[in-house]
């Protein structure tokens, strides 16, 4: 849930929700914002931890990516997404529906958050926002419990097949995750930003990235 700014929005709807996060200090600001949710310090990873049917549907912003990441040596991407996916259908109610909007790195990870979640229950499938635009294109994983429904239309999927513009497309972009374990090269670029970002979602003062980070220095005599 970060700072609860979506929450404020759930809110002003009329609703009454709880938002769990991994950083506190994301939740520190939500309490100094006084949000009207109950917050929560847990790792969705972990599993979400409240009665079966307690939920009536559930939102996740850019959040769903991170368990792709193997943070620790115990951690296994593929577990702990099952762990997520099937203690979230158990805490929705039957009929319940979850939109979890995520920033997939490739189609081997797209695969495998789609495959975990139809693995404990869930039907719904993925539908892309302006697939066809390389800064506006957004997914959401749809989901349902019980009987599917009917997937929304993405924006910006005018005149596109259906079936087409929930597809998702990687031709141009750079395949991140490259050994079996979910994991970037060691002190590659990428791993070095994946590693800069976890600190900042922990509170953490961390440098600006810019275009020298993560570049190897030639050797000077």
């Amino acid at each position: 849930c970060g700072s609860g700014l979506s929450g404020d929005y759930i809110s002003e709807e009329g609703h009454y929700w709880i938002g769990m996060d991994i950083s506190p200090a994301m939740l520190d600001v939500a309490v100094e914002r006084e949000v009207e949710g109950d917050l929560l310090l847990a790792d969705m990873g972990h599993g979400i931890p409240f009665r079966p049917g307690t939920f009536d549907g559930c939102i996740s912003i850019s959040a769903v990516q991170w368990l792709c990441n193997a943070d620790k040596k115990s951690h296994s991407p593929p577990k702990r997404l099952y762990r997520f996916f099937s203690t979230l259908y158990t805490a929705l109610a039957r009929g319940a529906r979850a939109v979890l909007q995520l920033y997939p790195e490739n189609s081997e990870q797209l695969e495998l958050i789609t495959a975990q979640a139809m693995k404990a229950g869930f039907t719904g499938g993925m539908v892309v926002d302006y697939p066809n635009s390389a800064k506006a294109k957004k997914f959401f994983l749809c989901l349902f419990v019980g009987a599917s429904g009917p997937l929304p239309k993405g924006l910006g999927t005018e005149g596109t097949d259906g079936e087409e513009a929930r597809q998702a497309k990687f031709t141009t972009e750079r395949t991140r995750f490259r050994n079996a374990k979910g994991k970037s090269v060691k002190k590659s670029r990428d791993w070095i930003l994946e590693k800069k970002e976890r600190r900042r979602r922990q509170g953490k003062e961390v440098r600006a990235d810019t275009k020298y980070t993560g570049r190897k220095r030639r050797p000077r005599f």
